[in-house]
This record gives C-alpha cells, structure tokens and sequence, in this order.
C-alpha cells in the first residue's frame, strides 16, 4: 500500500461516517443543540466537508467544488462563499441549516473531487511544500492528514450528537 492509498483509505472512512450520521436523520436531529453554544450537527457535517473542498483545492490548484458545483447558491447561507466555518460565532452556527440530502449531496461531490486528485498522486509528490509560513514548512502529505485528523474529529462529534437520545 502506498501513501495515496492510505490517505484514499482515510477519506473513504470519513465519507462511510457522513453516510452513517446522515442516513434517516431528520431535520430536528440535524440542529439539535446540546448547549446554547453548541455546534449542530448540520454545521458539523458542512463544515467538515468546507474544510476537506477548501484544502483539497487549494493543494490541488482547482476550484471548490462549494462554487463550481453550485452548493453556495444551493445552500443559500448568510456568508460569503468563502467561509468554512473558521472562527464562526454560534449565532452563525446557528444559521446553517439544510436537509440531510443537501449536506450529503456535497460531502459525495467534495468526496469525489478528493479521490480524483489523490488518485493523481504518487508517494514523491507529498513531499511538496505547500505552505512555507510555517517552520517547518507544510508538505502536501501533511496537510492532507491534518484535513483527514479534521474531518475526523468533527465527525466524531456529530456522531455523538447522533446517538443523544438515538
């Protein structure tokens, strides 16, 4: 197994997560707030897939899927089309609201993005510098784990979420 592979591995397993904590929920379940500043589940799942087609982009040289796709226009939030969720207040947690089908919809076509540029990878290309305002600088390997580390500590929060009172 080569590195690519792994990383294939990982999203694959954050995607099955998305597709388990979505799967039958309902609209109710998806802005359920365990505490005034919460973050819901909807947010969760928008958020980690933001970050997945906003780093994966960016390192791929390609556009997010979030514009080209039309799920900015679909999603109709109040933000711009840049925003991922970073540094949001709970009041704007509080504004992301979709139906399972939508929040699906896009993780399945960011997903789809990610496995075909990782699939144009080859072990020697991770090792490329894709951010040096950091010390050390960031690889491409690296950051597409701390992507992977991301999503998987979001989803492990909205599967908690998912099984409050399941």
């Amino acid at each position: 197994m080569n590195a690519s592979e792994i990383l294939l591995d990982g999203f694959s397993r954050i995607k099955d997560g998305v597709h388990g904590v979505l799967d039958g929920i309902d609209e109710q379940r998806l802005g359920l707030r365990v505490a005034p500043d919460a973050n819901t589940i909807a947010w969760l799942i928008w958020h980690l897939t933001r970050v997945q087609d906003a780093q994966v982009a960016d390192v791929a040289g390609h556009d997010q899927v979030w514009t080209t796709g039309g799920w900015y226009e679909s999603f109709a939030l109040p933000f711009g089309p840049e925003a991922s969720g970073y540094g949001q207040s709970p009041e704007e947690v509080r504004r992301v609201v979709a139906e399972p089908e939508q929040l699906l919809g896009y993780y399945d076509a960011t997903h789809e993005a990610t496995v075909a540029y990782l699939s144009t990878l080859d072990d020697d290309d991770l090792d490329r510098v894709v951010d040096d305002n950091w010390d050390p600088p960031v690889t491409l390997g690296v950051r597409l784990v701390s992507v992977v580390d991301d999503d998987a500590k979001h989803l492990g929060q909205a599967e908690f979420l998912r099984g409050l009172d399941a």
